[in-house]
């Protein structure tokens, strides 16, 4: 399995707007999402009118309109915003538990290919499918106020205050010439969750 574009910038959107609400903000424009995260505006409004449809979001038109979440974080596991951006998180289509297809294996039953991808899509959908955007959220303003900087879409980050993130095209950039950051298996959410975690 492997995260399209839209389903990438679809969950930065949600992390996005549970930010949001954590800090007490009722909406948010698409442009002040897109400009976040550096995404094209047109191709964010498709995703938010995708998730508007399956009521993960919901929008208020006007000059102070926007987009929030029309349901809690808590409720609304990764997993689901994965397959209903991206389809079904299986590598193989005869492991799938929510779109089977009979593959050209001779014998299923037996298949060492098969026993495999189901190992992985086990493995995958028991992580997106154990965590809700809560704790996406949680975890990534901890981290935040652990590094002492301003929260997305707070008051205090609307002040003459320097961005709360280095813009996206900025931050590659400078990872880039520093030879880029990798992150380690402390940075993960299962990890600041669960401390000392191995799957």
């Amino acid at each position: 399995m492997k995260l399209s574009k839209k389903g990438e910038y679809a969950l930065r959107s949600l992390i996005n707007l549970g930010i949001a609400a954590e800090v007490g903000r009722s909406l948010v424009q698409v442009a002040e999402l897109a400009d976040t995260e550096q995404l094209p505006v047109k191709f964010l409004e498709q995703i938010m009118q995708a998730l508007k449809e399956a009521k993960l979001v919901v929008s208020a038109r006007g000059k102070f309109g926007g987009y929030r979440l029309a349901r809690p974080a808590k409720t609304i596991k990764i997993g689901a915003v994965v397959r209903l951006i991206d389809g079904p998180l299986a590598p193989i289509g005869c492991v799938s538990q929510t779109a089977y297809e009979k593959c050209t294996c001779p014998d299923e039953a037996h298949c060492g290919l098969r026993m495999l991808m189901l190992d992985v899509r086990n493995a995958i959908a028991g992580i997106l499918d154990r965590y809700t955007l809560a704790d996406v959220v949680e975890v990534t303003l901890r981290k935040l106020r652990r590094d002492n900087l301003p929260l997305p879409f707070s008051p205090e980050s609307d002040a003459d205050l320097p961005p709360a993130r280095v813009p996206a095209r900025h931050a590659r950039r400078l990872a880039h010439r520093a030879g880029g950051h990798r992150l380690d298996e402390t940075e993960g959410v299962l990890h600041q969750l669960l401390g000392d975690y191995t799957i």
